[in-house]
């Protein structure tokens, strides 16, 4: 594992919103068990408050429509799913980031609209902004929303790096095969691991 320089981290928490970990949640019913049963929110704020104490850069994505659903191109059906379903409405509570990782006074939160935290935001001036040339990446799903936006930062130029035991997918199949995919193109740690390396 290589060395971090915390000034230049920054970790990126991934849909940390009530609408997707917690049970009565539009995707809860996918993901809220995996959560709960890893204890993966618990590791994500460890990372978040390590980060933050180091003099990092901590960051949350969230998703949020307008009334009406205008921003939403239902071309999938897990997007179809959320209009149908009147979910990820700006405003309601189930929007909301869980208080387990809330955020804290610095923190930025990036609201998007579609399946990854780069696409149409203005996360990528942030992390510039800050000099940031390391992402560390908590949340839900590994497979899907969290694994999309490390690719992005890729594109974008930055490292990236998983804290694997801060994220989870629906099974731990999928966990595990996007962990070794997302190994391919950076780093794949531990919550420990990472806190070791910020604390030098």
């Amino acid at each position: 594992m290589r060395e971090l320089d915390p000034a230049r981290t920054a970790v990126v928490g991934v849909h940390w919103q009530h609408e997707v970990v917690s049970p009565d949640g539009i995707f809860g019913p996918f993901f809220a068990e995996q959560v709960s049963r890893h204890r993966v929110a618990t590791n994500a704020a460890r990372v978040a408050a390590a980060v933050r104490s180091s003099g990092g850069l901590v960051v949350y994505t969230r998703v949020a429509h307008r009334p009406g659903y205008p921003d939403l191109i239902p071309n999938t059906p897990s997007f179809a799913m959320i209009a149908e379903q009147q979910a990820y409405l700006e405003g309601t509570p189930k929007t909301r980031i869980i208080d387990e990782v809330t955020p804290a006074a610095g923190d930025v939160v990036i609201t998007h609209v579609r399946l990854t935290g780069f696409f149409g935001t203005e996360l990528d001036t942030i992390l510039r902004g800050r000099s940031i040339d390391t992402v560390l990446f908590t949340g839900v799903a590994t497979n899907l929303s969290l694994a999309g936006t490390a690719y992005e930062a890729i594109n974008h130029g930055y490292r990236i790096m998983i804290v694997s035991d801060a994220c989870t997918a629906a099974t731990d199949e999928a966990h595990q095969a996007s962990l070794e995919t997302l190994g391919q193109l950076g780093e794949v740690a531990t919550t420990d691991d990472v806190i070791r390396k910020l604390a030098g």
